[in-house]
């Protein structure tokens, strides 16, 4: 590109009416001849996810039988293997206030409530809710004014927040596992449409949104209203800058075809299945959503619109069934398998869909340039469950995994730690490499320092 004195804002958007496509990381962000323009890795930013599954797991498709650098991936895992040296697989995890602690039955809304949060919910199915600040929105409220969103929260199921949907605990505690107090949750949105007009959605007319409705119903693609703000900009950029907004801008699209795909799926199996709850835009089969929404994602990270997400693929108790795979039972009611090997397998057969799920989401984010190497090398991202056995409700040996964040971390291994450890002490770790350094988080007891450099 041409060396000047100017440069783009981190910040910048390529605006129409109604419409504001923040940008990707770009050299020209940077002042020409700076030192950061000749550092790549100092424009990167660290960012963190995280990846919600319900029920627990088949524990005897997911624990490696070997420790260290030669780990093995069982059954769950194995869809996993093109990223596995992106991986830190952790045995001995715990969620000590997932447990009852004297408050009787409701392990699905204490495993959800305090997986991000390390505290003990109270038990209540009124509005007096109380559980505790969650890891993401510690970091969000330190560093969520650097971007346009402070954190994301996705979902892929509905779920109320008021009533009772556990054995006597509220259904924001099975609904959410983002709390921005400990009286506030942070309900995950699951309509890619609602996400892709907060992501692309002008600041100055979000209140008023008839120019986006507008060009939905002429079918006109966001990048079609800010084309000319994009001619603009290219002719100023340089050969490898414009290949970079080029593939962003085409993931930009590919995503918002898939929305409207979603849309016109919706609509018509309206027309056949005039009762079914679905809201608009949801796609019917859930591998198409969790994909959709997974892509939501990336674009938001990789523009720099938040740093911060998290995503439950499914509501804690989810009795959802999936029949796409096999499986028309219930998964709720399959995690009380009482031992049979049948309904264990069935079991691990969705935990196995789930990860296909996610193991797609971080093999485009390892394919995603940013900064001196990818967007999953400059992205921490746990993904697990508060509950082990779906069984026996457990709530110590999680399974949790964390992929990326190489900065911090010597990933591709499997850590079995000694002692049943706070899952919290990991989270105290992560903001550290947040910029966002922590005393406490729940019931946490320190950090996991040693996972920089232990073999």
């Amino acid at each position: 590109m041409i060396l000047t004195q100017k440069h783009l804002s981190r910040r910048g958007l390529l605006r129409g009416i109604g419409t504001a496509v923040a940008l990707p990381v770009l050299d020209a962000m940077f002042p020409a001849l700076s030192s950061a323009s000749k550092t790549a890795a100092r424009v990167a930013p660290n960012r963190m996810v995280f990846v919600y599954v319900p029920n627990g797991i088949d524990m005897r498709n997911w624990r490696p039988t070997t420790v260290g650098s030669a780990f093995d991936l069982p059954k769950i895992l194995s869809p996993l293997a093109p990223v596995r040296e992106n991986l830190l697989v952790f045995s001995g995890l715990k969620d000590h206030n997932g447990d009852a602690l004297g408050d009787g039955p409701g392990d699905h809304a204490r495993a959800a409530a305090s997986f991000l949060t390390g505290v003990h919910p109270r038990k209540t199915a009124g509005s007096d809710i109380s559980v505790g600040i969650s890891v993401d929105q510690v970091a969000a409220q330190k560093i969520g004014s650097a971007t346009r969103l402070a954190s994301l929260e996705l979902g892929c199921e509905d779920g109320h927040l008021a009533g009772n949907c556990d054995s006597g605990y509220a259904c924001a505690y099975v609904n959410s596992i983002s709390w921005r107090t400990p009286t506030v949750p942070n309900p995950p949105e699951i309509n890619p449409r609602a996400v892709f007009e907060r992501l692309f959605g002008s600041e100055e007319d979000a209140a008023d949104p008839a120019a986006r409705a507008r060009n939905a119903r002429l079918d006109q693609s966001i990048l079609d209203v800010v084309s000319d703000d994009t001619k603009r900009l290219q002719r100023d950029l340089g050969p490898t800058d414009r290949r970079k907004l080029d593939e962003y801008l085409t993931a930009v699209r590919e995503v918002e075809r898939q929305v409207q795909v979603g849309e016109k799926q919706a609509e018509e199996n309206a027309v056949a299945t005039p009762n079914m709850p679905k809201p608009e835009g949801i796609p019917l089969e859930f591998a198409e959503h969790a994909q959709l929404m997974f892509n939501l994602m990336t674009i938001a990270l990789q523009s720099d619109v938040t740093r911060i997400s998290t995503f439950m693929m499914a509501r804690e108790g989810s009795n959802r069934s999936y029949r796409e795979i096999g499986v028309p039972e219930g998964h709720h009611g399959l995690s009380h398998h009482r031992n049979d090997p049948a309904l264990m397998d069935k079991v691990a057969a969705i935990n196995h869909h789930h990860m296909e799920q996610f193991a797609t989401f971080l093999q485009k984010m390892k394919a995603t340039p940013d900064g001196d190497g990818s967007l999953l090398d400059h992205t921490m991202i746990v993904y697990g469950s508060g509950i082990s056995d779906g069984n026996k409700h457990n709530h110590d040996d999680l399974p949790v995994l964390l992929a990326g964040g190489s900065r911090a971390f010597k990933t591709g291994r499997h850590v079995k730690l000694s002692d049943s450890i706070p899952v919290a002490n990991l989270y105290l770790s992560m903001l550290d490499t947040m910029g966002v350094p922590t005393d406490k988080l729940g019931d946490s007891q320190g950090r996991l320092n040693y996972l920089a450099d232990l073999s």
